[in-house]
């Protein structure tokens, strides 16, 4: 699916991605650069680039990531 232009610098200039790699890419980033909260790892703490991503919320939980990435997924037709 195109995704927003948001999205599309995140996943590194791609234009089209699926949700599923979309969503795996934003996890092997907060968790390459340690950005869940040590004690209940279903809490992830946005540096600048997340905040981009998620509207600029400090913290998301786990739960959350996938709908927040909904919006960046342009509709066709």
């Amino acid at each position: 699916m195109p995704v927003s232009p948001i999205l599309k610098d995140f996943l590194g200039g791609t234009p089209e991605a699926s949700r599923g790699e979309a969503v795996k890419k934003v996890w092997a980033y907060i968790k390459l650069h340690n950005l869940q909260v040590c004690i209940c790892k279903k809490q992830i703490i946005c540096d600048q680039k997340l905040k981009t991503l998620f509207s600029d919320k400090e913290t998301v939980g786990f739960m959350e990531v996938s709908g927040l990435l909904s919006k960046h997924f342009v509709k066709i037709g």
